[in-house]
């Protein structure tokens, strides 16, 4: 059976740390051991960021937490202006910039990462962390 949470935030910087507890209760619940859930929030976060400051939606950002069999997905939407991720260039960890790492981090941090976006139509972040048995 698949669990979900619903959320609908504004696209506002404060309203980020409401996704990152969602994201702790809901892995801790699922019995993600202190580490696991640190790096969740981190992804969720940078996912959370990337909607707020990038998509230039004026409204709200969608995240919808799932479990399901011991795994913990995360999606994070927002009705934006998108952006072409062919145009995506990996950061130059020799010289890191401001931008750019929140996808390399986001990957770093989780089990997988895929992000769909169409330019006018906004962008989804899809965050997956399997629990270890």
């Amino acid at each position: 059976m698949k669990d979900c949470i619903s959320l609908s935030l504004p696209t506002k910087s404060e309203y980020v740390s409401i996704a990152r507890l969602t994201a702790s209760v809901v892995a801790n619940n699922m019995g993600f051991d202190i580490e696991a859930i640190e790096d969740i929030k981190v992804a969720v976060g940078e996912a959370c960021n990337n909607a707020v400051l990038h998509s230039f939606c004026k409204e709200t950002f969608d995240i919808c937490f799932q479990v399901e069999d011991g795994t913990f997905v995360i999606e994070v939407k927002d009705c934006g202006n998108g952006f072409e991720l062919d145009n995506y260039e990996a950061p130059d960890l020799s010289n890191p910039q401001g931008n750019g790492l929140g996808i390399f981090i986001m990957k770093s941090l989780m089990d997988e990462v895929s992000v769909d976006s169409l330019v006018g139509e906004g962008t989804t972040i899809r965050l997956m962390k399997k629990l270890a048995v």
